[in-house]
């Protein structure tokens, strides 16, 4: 897989990317050699970060134009969407057009995000094979990301093991369990995980009746500042069998330190 190019924002309007010894790059510098990769966004301060991180996006797949830097450029493109489009929705009074740019920016990302689909029909790239699957349907898709499961590409991947956790949930617990902890053996030291890897890990475990894992997974979701998990439930169903907290207590802030160390394995070897 190519290597990713490093992204830094530096105050409000200066970005830079270093590949090897290049010189930092600007939007401006962009914006000059390449005016057509600004001039079809939104053209006020809405989406500000977004707007600037899809320039250089843009520029960089268009200089090298590996599947990795599509991938990188699509979730961009998807993110600054997200925001144009809501900034679209509303309505400048007094200055119409930028109602207009906002409109302008949303249809050049649809358009952009269906070129990278059609460019990529063909990929290997196991990110691209996920979008391909969950924004477009394609089964074809899929199943070739599912031979890859055992490569170590896609195995030291936290992002492609969510992704595949995402996929399994909808049939196959167990797999969904050990992707999951998968994630979680791939958590770098001082990193939080994602929200959803516990919530998911939470609902499986209480839908199989194994409620001390999913009071032990909801505190330390808790425990990471996710205060909004429900445990509730999950503490009648311990206590009305007899079962101690105080002990699910202490495994719970001992897992958490595991996970937020970088030094959590999964119990299923």
């Amino acid at each position: 897989m190519a290597n990713r190019w490093m992204l830094a924002v530096a105050g409000a309007s200066f970005l830079t990317f270093l590949s090897g010894c290049e010189e930092p790059l600007t939007l401006a510098k962009v914006c000059e050699e390449t005016p057509g990769f600004c001039n079809d966004l939104n053209k006020d301060s809405h989406c500000k970060e977004e707007r600037a991180s899809l320039i250089i996006g843009r520029y960089i797949e268009y200089k090298d134009p590996t599947d990795e830097n599509k991938y990188q450029l699509l979730k961009q493109l998807e993110t600054y969407n997200a925001c144009v489009s809501l900034a679209a929705q509303i309505e400048h009074i007094k200055l119409k057009e930028k109602t207009t740019s906002r409109v302008e920016g949303h249809l050049t990302s649809l358009k952009e995000m269906n070129r990278i689909y059609q460019d990529t029909k063909q990929t290997s790239h196991p990110g691209l094979l996920y979008y391909h699957w969950s924004r477009n349907n394609s089964q074809f898709a899929m199943n070739k990301l599912l031979r890859q499961e055992d490569e170590p590409y896609v195995r030291e991947s936290q992002e492609i093991q969510m992704f595949l956790a995402t996929y399994y949930a909808k049939f196959d617990d167990d797999k969904t369990i050990d992707f999951l902890y998968r994630v979680l053996e791939l958590n770098q030291a001082g990193q939080t995980p994602d929200l959803e890897v516990y919530k998911a890990l939470v609902s499986i475990f209480y839908k199989q009746k194994k409620y001390k894992h999913a009071y032990t997974f909801a505190r330390i979701a808790q425990l990471s500042g996710f205060e909004e998990i429900d445990i509730i439930d999950i503490e009648h169903e311990l206590t009305s069998r007899g079962k101690s907290i105080g002990v699910l207590e202490q495994l719970a802030l001992k897992t958490r330190e595991e996970i937020e160390t970088g030094k959590f394995l999964s119990p299923r070897g």
